[in-house]
């Protein structure tokens, strides 16, 4: 591998310093999640049985029961889905997802066509812009779900090693604005609005709370925060870039890091091969969009199923079509630059970037098993409920500001252990939608599952139960193999500290204010 380094690492000091020092105590997230599994299972023996309610999306209470896992039904449940259920299928294939869609990225990435793209690139874009665009394009990458983790990601950290950084740098940038700039976007009707302003009404109708703005305004689900949503999208995008300026560059630009093996980046300029199969890239990008416009249009268009709900599947599938785009431009390059002479050469590079995700495949064996026994056990349901009872305790019940900045902080701290958007809205959204608006008649709906989306947000990138952490932090290790888990940790924490005081300021000045978060 190429070793490159700026200087020696300096001592840490300060408040990062103090942060990065108690990130190094921590183990590595296989040896955490094997304990947390251990953990939880032990725990459930002592407190199996306990019950306790919360709301319904119907107005009643449920009665939720915490299964003491030792019992010889639940060992058996263990067991048999281990590997399907909870590892394999966990999350609908998530694990799938990301092995697909790196044969896509490790054609293009081994064709050689990645750092053609990254040295053309580095000749044009300038270093005032390099952080802004990245954190920005981060943000937008929510749109297409997985594909800011697993794509812009690793290319923002070639990017930065093109042009002579430490690719953690921008690996940290595009981190910071995939994950804790997820609720964020210029285009309307996400599937996060769509996700989030649905339930919102379900919880609101159920319990007799107007779906409706303070002023008697309907609420359309999913465009309820779009103004909001979109000012945040600049805001964040700033935010991030004066963070990886002001705290995160300063620090690792001082750090070692090696660049892969058969990487190199020394003459940034691009060779006539180079040129030759950029060419022929841009002709493959063509057949390959053209290809997905008629899946997108033929037998992935979209369709009304027999409930009544519009289907789209060229949206659901379109971590495959990034990869087919990647398989097709990557193979047009190698063609062309003859680094590809055979379909055996286009398989090596498959099997080649195979070879880089053994760790994931032992973490996140580990991982979707806890998350999976956390699930099934009670144990994160009890977790996100002994959360909302603290709220409901501090007694703010007269200070609508500060109950809101409370549900901000209690929901952010409670993601720190209990991952997953949807499931968590699904459990505090019933309780506090309508007891906030009880408190107070202007703590209406969209308010509330905005301040969700901030919490939910910006805490992503400091936990280890967000469901791509490990797979970043892999991806980080390609250039710093003794990365840990805390440096990760402490790399991240200034954006999401800033992210949520700073997203936080600017929802409580637009319910100040009377601005509407949307239409």
């Amino acid at each position: 591998m190429t070793q490159t380094s700026s200087s020696t690492e300096p001592s840490p000091s300060g408040v990062l310093g103090f942060i990065e020092r108690i990130g190094k105590a921590i183990p590595d997230p296989v040896i955490i999640f094997m304990s947390l599994l251990a953990l939880s299972f032990v725990l459930t023996a002592f407190i199996g049985g306990l019950t306790f309610e919360t709301p319904g999306t119907d107005g009643g209470a449920v009665v939720h029961t915490i299964k003491d896992m030792t019992d010889a039904e639940h060992v058996r449940w263990m067991f048999d889905n281990a590997l399907l259920k909870n590892w394999l299928g966990f999350g609908g294939g998530v694990l799938g997802v990301i092995l697909i869609v790196m044969l896509g990225v490790g054609v293009a990435e081994h064709s050689g066509l990645l750092t053609a793209v990254i040295k053309k690139l580095g000749t044009r874009l300038s270093d005032r812009f390099l952080a802004p665009a990245v954190v920005f394009l981060g943000i937008m990458s929510s749109i297409a779900t997985d594909a800011g983790y697993l794509v812009l990601v690793p290319l923002a950290g070639l990017l930065y090693a093109g042009l002579g950084k430490n690719p953690l740098i921008g690996m940290a940038a595009a981190f910071a604005g995939v994950s804790a700039g997820f609720s964020a976007n210029l285009i309307p009707a996400t599937p996060v609005d769509v996700i989030i302003g649905l339930n919102a009404q379900v919880f609101a109708e159920s319990q007799g709370v107007p779906f409706e703005t303070a002023d008697g305004r309907t609420l359309t689900p999913a465009t309820m925060h779009y103004y909001f949503i979109f000012v945040s999208t600049f805001a964040l995008a700033g935010l991030g870039a004066w963070v990886t300026q002001r705290f995160v560059a300063p620090r690792l630009e001082k750090m070692d890091y090696q660049l892969p093996e058969g990487m190199d980046l020394s003459d940034f300029s691009v060779t006539p091969a180079e040129s030759r199969g950029l060419k022929a890239a841009f002709w493959g990008l063509l057949v390959a969009l053209g290809l997905v416009a008629a899946l997108a249009l033929g037998p992935l268009a979209p369709y009304v199923d027999e409930s009544g709900r519009t289907v789209t599947p060229y949206l659901n599938n379109v971590i495959l079509l990034i990869a087919l785009v990647f398989t097709v431009v990557g193979v047009a390059f190698g063609t062309a630059t003859g680094q590809f002479r055979s379909l055996k050469d286009v398989v090596q590079a498959m099997v080649k970037q195979m070879n880089t995700m053994g760790y994931i495949l032992v973490l996140t064996f580990f991982c979707y098993n806890f998350l999976g026994l956390l699930g099934y056990s009670g144990l994160g349901t009890y977790v996100t409920y002994l959360g909302a009872s603290f709220l409901e305790a501090l007694g703010l019940q007269e200070f609508p500001i500060l109950l809101i900045i409370g549900f901000i902080f209690t929901t952010a701290l409670i993601n720190l252990f209990v991952g997953g958007l949807t499931s968590k809205w699904m459990l505090l959204g019933p309780i506090f939608v309508p007891m906030l608006y009880q408190v107070n008649p202007q703590m209406t709906p969209d308010l509330v599952a905005a301040a969700y989306r901030v919490a939910d947000s910006s805490t992503n990138i400091i936990t280890p139960m967000m469901s791509y952490a490990g797979v970043i932090l892999a991806f980080m290790r390609k250039y710093k193999p003794d990365l840990s888990f805390g440096d990760m940790i402490a790399m991240m924490v200034p954006y999401s500290v800033v992210f949520l005081i700073a997203w936080s300021a600017l929802l409580v000045g637009f319910f100040a204010l009377g601005i509407p978060l949307g239409f």
